[in-house]
């Protein structure tokens, strides 16, 4: 139906394949605290892959009346919480799947109009013995159920921007919804908690938002939940162990979501993994891209193709690694209105395309799964400079193992002339364009720029992953118009190579540098042990 006052809860814990996920209860935990001081409406936005609905189910299985979540529950680190038996399976829970109705139904008002028909529905089947007022005024019907009963509801909202996906320009119907939700949930005796989920914040409308008394954690403003978006490190590290998976391998497939906490003292700083991707990867015991289970490049493609000032630019930066600066706060929450690229990045950091970096106020593309998704979308665009330097970085990578300087000189020559979209005017354009040459080098290697040596920073690293440690690890050094000889040097004379201290082998020491007056790369390589 959609909605739902007994959903079987035992029956999704035990299908769940599952002791994966089971572990992802602080959710609640924070939830209970959330309750506790009378906050009590809460929008979490993140992208599909991360488990929201898991998550609702969840909080459904725990909140029930008339179930006894116990053997779910008593064993994981909610029960330690001052608030567990306050809370467990104290109150009349209704779960709803927006993108249900909007699925059945061809506009707004035939939306509503069910979402409510069911509602009722549900509950004037639950609670026979109650006298209704008004069976056909959902908010009339909540009313008479909480005077009779004096038990409070957990309204639990799944997907509750689709149609702010679905029905991108259609104004109206948007700020109709948005109305509705606030009529129904605000200042209501009847609800105890009010938790929706889903990819966008909300709709802002002017200076104000039609549902202002929702606290909101996002993608780039996840406070205090931000540990439990998706799996931490560690929890991703414990399943690798668990399913004998190489975590380093998982780190550079799925790593690179940094999601940051405030509190008075220090900003905490949480790696978080994509749960869906995790899960994938140890199930199959194989990893590789599993976004595209969940959503197509197309929806990539349709943003990043967008002729807004230096996007393109910005897009080709970040495929070489390269971290952006944005602002977050012109985004108007939506899927159409763009003022600027800054709103384009920020849609995609909440879309999960991206991740945002709330100290730098930057984005970057966070791990391989994704840069493949882009590689995907850029393929099928008319960017073929950059498809094409990314396709010849396979050759680029074999000439520098062989110690063939001209090839790679020729490689790195091409990849210039390919991506034009650079202004090639300093170092760190220099530096992109050799991030973005070496670009299949993340198949073998973990690539490292501004390492931080005690002398100095080397330019590019570039340490091979424990499955490839037959390659050689890699330091690079870039000069701008300057002696090719001198940057093999410098990398001696600073000791670039020290900063390398876990790592034993072969190591090639490159030099590159650009001459603006023959407009030519030089390149020069030399082999050492460590």
């Amino acid at each position: 139906m959609g909605s739902y006052l007994n959903p079987g809860n035992k029956g999704f814990w035990e299908s769940l394949n599952s002791e994966i996920y089971i572990d992802k209860t602080g959710l609640i935990e924070k939830t209970n605290a959330v309750i506790d001081t009378r906050q009590k409406f809460i929008c979490v936005s993140r992208p599909r892959r991360f488990g929201k609905s898991m998550a609702a189910d969840m909080l459904a299985a725990y909140y029930e009346r008339g179930e006894d979540s116990s053997s779910m529950f008593d064993s994981l680190k909610i029960s330690n919480a001052d608030s567990y038996q306050i809370h467990k399976n104290k109150y009349d829970v209704l779960k709803v799947n927006i993108q249900e109705f909007l699925s059945m139904t061809h506009n707004m008002d035939d939306m509503l109009s069910m979402l409510q028909k069911y509602i009722i529905f549900d509950l004037q089947e639950h609670f026979e013995g109650v006298h209704f007022r008004d069976e056909n005024n959902l908010i009339q019907v909540m009313k008479d159920i909480y005077n009779k009963t004096k038990c409070s509801f957990v309204i639990l909202i799944d997907e509750w921007d689709c149609l702010f996906r679905e029905y991108k320009q259609d104004h109206s119907a948007q700020k109709k919804y948005l109305d509705f939700l606030r009529v129904w949930l605000k200042d209501k005796d009847y609800v105890a908690l009010a938790y929706m989920t889903g990819i966008l914040p909300i709709k802002k409308y002017g200076s104000h938002s039609a549902l202002n008394m929702f606290t909101e954690y996002s993608m780039t403003d996840p406070g205090k939940l931000a540990e439990y978006f998706g799996f931490t490190e560690k929890e991703t590290f414990d399943l690798c162990e668990k399913y004998q998976m190489n975590f380093e391998e998982a780190k550079g497939w799925y790593d690179g979501y940094k999601l940051i906490a405030n509190n008075q003292s220090e900003n905490i700083c949480y790696s978080i993994y994509n749960p869906k991707s995790v899960v994938e990867a140890m199930q199959r015991h194989k990893f590789g891209t599993y976004w595209n289970q969940t959503e197509t490049y197309e929806a990539l493609k349709i943003y990043i193709q967008m002729d807004m000032d230096g996007l393109k630019d910005s897009v080709v930066r970040m495929l070489a690694g390269d971290a952006i600066k944005i602002n977050v706060g012109t985004f108007s929450n939506d899927m159409t209105t763009f003022a600027t690229k800054d709103d384009v990045l920020t849609l995609l950091v909440h879309l999960g395309y991206l991740t945002y970096d709330s100290v730098n106020e930057t984005v970057k593309i966070p791990n391989n799964e994704v840069a493949q998704e882009y590689m995907n979308a850029i393929s099928t665009m008319n960017w073929h400079g950059v498809a094409d330097s990314v396709e010849a970085s396979k050759r680029l990578l074999e000439a520098l193992w062989r110690l063939d300087e001209e090839a790679v000189a020729d490689g790195i020559e091409k990849a210039h002339e390919e991506v034009s979209v650079l202004q090639y005017n300093d170092e760190n354009a220099l530096s992109c364009t050799i991030n973005l040459a070496f670009y299949f080098a993340r198949e073998y290697y973990t690539i490292i720029r501004e390492l931080p040596t005690g002398k100095g920073f080397a330019d590019i690293c570039m340490i091979p992953r424990k499955m490839h440690l037959d390659k050689p690890a890699v330091v690079i050094e870039l000069k701008w118009d300057k002696d090719i000889i001198g940057a093999l040097a410098q990398i001696k004379e600073k000791q670039y190579v020290d900063a390398l201290e876990d790592y034993s082998g072969n190591i090639l020491l490159v030099g590159i540098n650009y001459d603006r007056k023959t407009k030519k790369h030089q390149c020069m390589i030399e082999s050492v042990n460590k």
